[in-house]
């Protein structure tokens, strides 16, 4: 299966000498295109920090990325960002949307750091929110909107430029259970029908059934690949209840 994001031997540590925490320690993995994958464990197993390596937000003290094939470790500053304009889309928990602009504005920003023809941007971000049921919200601002609808803007602004990869951190944790399933699906969705790599991490139960992989990581290591339906039949759920006290990976 063609996998447009591959880790091999990856390490990252923070700080140096006696302070130096290694927060990641040979992680190998390939994320395929079309499906999504889930990444769970306890606070502080690196999870965060795995996604922000795998996203080119960090530079990994050791082993290689590669994004389409590519080698990343040698780049500068301003290729990696290039790179993560042009192949990867984000979905954070809480949203970071641009409060003083429309639900529309928010996606067409998007559209304009990936270069896209300016003529096209209020068509093509209209689109995408009505893609997700947003049609009659285009012109709402942030503070308009549910949480719910609020994400739904934050993963159109992810899908704008149709990227390789989506990289999403705890995506349904400040949501209700309806609004919740309703993202774990569309983030599905978005996998299956437009062959996008998805990874979400999460301590969500509510997300298991809308996974087709589910990663374990604890300290720093993956010490678990499995298909979702695994999981699922097997109730081992240890890894996603929720956790109130989670602290900075």
């Amino acid at each position: 299966m063609n996998a447009p994001l591959v880790l091999e031997r990856v390490s990252l540590t923070y700080g140096a000498g006696p302070t130096a925490f290694t927060a990641l320690r040979g992680v190998d993995l390939a994320i395929d295109s079309g499906r999504m994958a889930l990444l769970l464990g306890p606070s502080g197993s690196g999870k965060t920090t795995l996604l922000q390596v795998m996203g080119c937000l960090l530079r990994a003290s050791g082993g290689r990325v590669r994004v389409l094939g590519a080698d990343v470790g040698g780049l500068s500053l301003d290729a990696m960002t290039a790179l993560r304009l042009g192949h990867f889309g984000f979905v954070f928990q809480h949203y970071n949307l641009f409060p003083s602009l429309k639900a529309w504005e928010n996606v067409a920003i998007a559209m304009d750091l990936k270069g896209a023809a300016p003529a096209g941007f209020r068509q093509a971000a209209c689109a995408l929110l009505a893609r997700l049921g947003l049609d009659d919200r285009l012109d709402a601002y942030p503070a308009q909107l549910s949480g719910g609808q609020k994400q739904r803007v934050a993963i159109a602004r992810a899908i704008a430029g149709k990227p390789a990869v989506i990289l999403a951190d705890e995506p349904t944790a400040a949501l209700d259970g309806k609004t919740g399933q309703g993202v774990a699906a569309v983030l599905r969705d978005l996998a299956h029908e437009l062959g996008t790599a998805v990874v979400v991490v999460s301590h969500d139960p509510r997300m298991l059934p809308f996974a087709d992989r589910v990663l374990t990581l604890e300290d720093g290591i993956i010490t678990a690949d499995r298909p979702a339906c695994a999981v699922a039949a097997a109730g081992d759920l240890m890894h996603l209840h929720a956790d109130p006290g989670r602290a900075p990976e």
